[in-house]
């Protein structure tokens, strides 16, 4: 029992520092462009230019 009071508010601390990781990432718009990354790895950049 006393292991649960130990690793509960761990469990709940880690939890909320990936939501706040995850909403941190939306305010600074990494999923803004998610089309342009599936675009881009088609795209063949070792082609010559002429």
């Amino acid at each position: 029992m006393n292991l649960l009071m130990f690793l509960i508010p761990i469990a709940l601390f880690l939890g909320c520092l990936g939501l706040a990781a995850f909403i941190w990432s939306l305010r600074n718009g990494q999923y803004d462009d998610l089309d342009g990354a599936a675009e881009r790895i088609l795209d063949d950049e070792d082609r010559p230019s002429t």
